[in-house]
């Protein structure tokens, strides 16, 4: 057993409970990661997944069009049965077509079969990447234990991993969710620093401490492991809603009855999927016979006192440039390419001591080779008619690696007038650099409206767990990416009324742009008298007559996650403190002078509490933020 808990078995089935509701899904993925490699998979209903129509072999030669050629055609047929049952057609049935009838219960309706003839989903088998994140995990094991138990949270937490990357650094999905907890960028700017230099969701003992945090902010708001492991992929606010609007905070009830456009077949799965992996790895031989678990990657780590270059570096810590990078993953590709230095006062990581000091050996950098600034960064405005790719070729930079430096989700997206951080250095860049208009800073979007890529990448995040196709274009595995702003417990969605809820920094102005229309039609609706602002927490109707709410959520989400972003970028969170309020203590005062934290963020982290009403006695969160000064990048 390899995830070894302090809490007793029945203390265990407590905190994570296993309601009836969801026993298929346990028994579904429990199959997912034992049963199946990547050459094969699962056709099945996305609802019952005590339902799986075929088990699916590739073969260990198919090529991607042959894999998708295999699925479409049997994901047809079972549609088709599927359609015929729908009609009523029950009798006369092939061996195959009664077979596929028995799966259901008895009394399934024509109408139940129509909706499960849409239903068809493929899940590629994952035995192979479980195993393979299995023998990984041994290198962290030790590392996560005790970040769970430093922040008093259940061990049982750290066979999330499996889930969401199988223990892979290096992972990366579709939509930027990035190393072994896969991070988005925005989630992950509370907790990290992400930028061209560093991005430590790429080291699994920074991201480690990172998870740790999300996933007990998650539990401080809603009280409950199985809604805070889902909130990690669906986000807090989706699930306080969840709770809202199906009236428990039951997992199996939410699973089963809640309907909503983002909670998608991922977010469904994910508690049932965690508790697969769980049990899984606790019964590893069980399933795949010996596993040789891999030992502890024995390092300790370093304060940097100075920007200092990767190859000298490596070469005082008598370490080849390689071996130093396996050890640092959090640091980008400028560094190794020697564009940048790497940062004064990271915490560089090396093999554990051998008989010699790191610290002793890093004194042998010569004083030249010491810097008390990071090389500066150039830039670029696009002009009409660039292309991302154009632009690294002519900078000699690497695709993947300018998009990085500029937290683009996607090189489709930029627009005219942008400016483009370019992570390189040197007299060729320089003379480049030197007849482009890179001096002025370019017009930024406003606040109420964001950035078009801003939208777009929001948009795809969601597409990415509501797309429930019958067959899936591209197998990846069952979590691939967490909400757009999942450490947000803001409610930034449109109800049915046509209602929401105003939140912090949003005017009526930001409505009326966001929606195409005027500021007047929006007073007019809402019976609101000229210059009446609106008050944070009251709902207000909405026109929707040129655009539609899934647009309009997704602009007000980029625009939230914009300026959150932009927030963390210079601030991150070291803590969070409890603070009893005392009679005759103001709220505003203590947010301003004594814990000197923005409003909108003391909200975030004390959503049930009504900041305006408190009473002596109320205990308040306190995030205490520490300024990201240049010694970080």
């Amino acid at each position: 057993m390899l995830w070894l808990s302090l809490a007793t078995a029945a203390g265990a089935q407590e905190l994570f409970p296993r309601p009836p509701e969801i026993a298929d899904a346990v028994a579904f993925w429990t199959r997912v990661y034992t049963e199946v490699d990547t050459n094969g998979g699962f056709l099945h209903d996305t609802r019952n997944l005590a339902v799986v129509y075929e088990v699916l072999d590739f073969g260990d030669d198919a090529s991607s069009r042959q894999r998708m050629r295999i699925r479409d055609r049997a994901a047809e047929k079972y549609e088709e049965m599927l359609e015929k049952f729908a009609r009523g057609e029950r009798g006369g049935l092939t061996t195959d077509e009664a077979r596929v009838l028995a799966l259901w219960p008895a009394g399934t309706t024509s109408e139940e079969f129509r909706r499960a003839a849409g239903q068809v989903r493929f899940q590629l088998g994952q035995a192979d990447r479980y195993r393979a994140g299995l023998i990984r995990s041994g290198r962290w094991q030790q590392h996560i234990d005790e970040v769970m138990d430093d922040a008093g949270l259940p061990r049982e937490l750290g066979a999330m991993p499996h889930v969401e990357s199988s223990f892979d650094p290096t992972a990366y999905s579709r939509v930027g969710a990035a190393g072994m907890w896969q991070f988005t960028r925005s989630t992950g700017l509370r907790y990290m620093q992400i930028d061209h230099i560093v991005d430590q969701r790429r080291d699994p003992y920074m991201s480690t401490v990172a998870a740790a945090r999300l996933l007990k902010d998650n539990y401080d708001v809603i009280r409950s492991w199985p809604l805070a492991i889902t909130a990690y992929n669906h986000g807090l606010a989706g699930m306080r809603r969840a709770i809202r609007e199906v009236g428990t905070d039951d997992i199996g009830e939410i699973i089963e009855k809640y309907e909503s456009r983002t909670f998608g077949f991922a977010s469904r799965n994910f508690y049932p999927a965690f508790l697969a992996a769980l049990d899984v790895d606790r019964n590893a031989e069980r399933h795949f016979g010996p596993v040789d678990i891999e030992p502890a990657l024995l390092s300790t780590v370093i304060v940097l006192p100075d920007y200092i270059d990767a190859a000298p570096l490596a070469n005082a810590l008598r370490m080849s440039v390689g071996d130093l990078r396996r050890f640092n993953p959090a640091l980008m590709d400028t560094v190794w390419a020697g564009d940048k230095h790497i940062p004064r006062g990271f915490e560089i990581r090396v093999p554990a001591a051998t008989g010699t000091d790191p610290i002793a050996l890093l004194a042998a950098v010569p004083s030249s080779m010491r810097f008390a600034e990071q090389r500066p960064d150039l830039y670029h405005r696009v002009q009409s008619g660039e292309t991302l790719s154009q632009i690294a070729e002519r900078y000699r930079i690497g695709l993947s690696t300018l998009i990085r430096a500029n937290g683009l989700s996607n090189g489709n997206f930029i627009r005219v007038g942008q400016q483009l951080t370019l992570p390189v250095a040197g007299s060729e860049a320089i003379a480049i650099a030197a007849v482009q208009e890179t001096a002025a800073e370019p017009p930024r979007p406003t606040p109420s409206q964001p950035s078009p890529e801003a939208v777009a990448a929001v948009q795809e995040a969601e597409e990415t767990d509501t797309a429930e196709a019958p067959v899936e274009p591209e197998a990846s595995p069952l979590a691939t990416s967490q909400a757009t702003l999942a450490a947000d417990p803001s409610d930034y969605t449109v109800r049915a009324d046509n209602t929401i809820e105003v939140q912090d920094m949003e005017t009526l102005g930001h409505y009326a742009d966001w929606l195409g229309i005027r500021t007047q039609r929006l007073r007019d609706i809402n019976g609101f008298p000229f210059q009446r602002a609106v008050v944070v927490g009251e709902r207000i109707r909405l026109d929707f007559s040129q655009v539609d709410s899934v647009l309009f959520e997704a602009r007000r989400t980029a625009y939230q996650a914009e300026r959150q972003e932009s927030f963390f970028l210079a601030y991150q969170i070291d803590e969070i403190v409890d603070h009893v309020v005392r009679s005759g203590e103001s709220l505003w005062l203590l947010a301003l002078r004594q814990y000197d934290v923005p409003v909108w963020l003391l909200r975030q982290y004390n959503p049930d509490v009504d900041l305006d009403r408190v009473r002596p006695g109320t205990v308040i969160r306190f995030p205490r933020l520490r300024s990201i000064g240049s010694d970080v990048g």
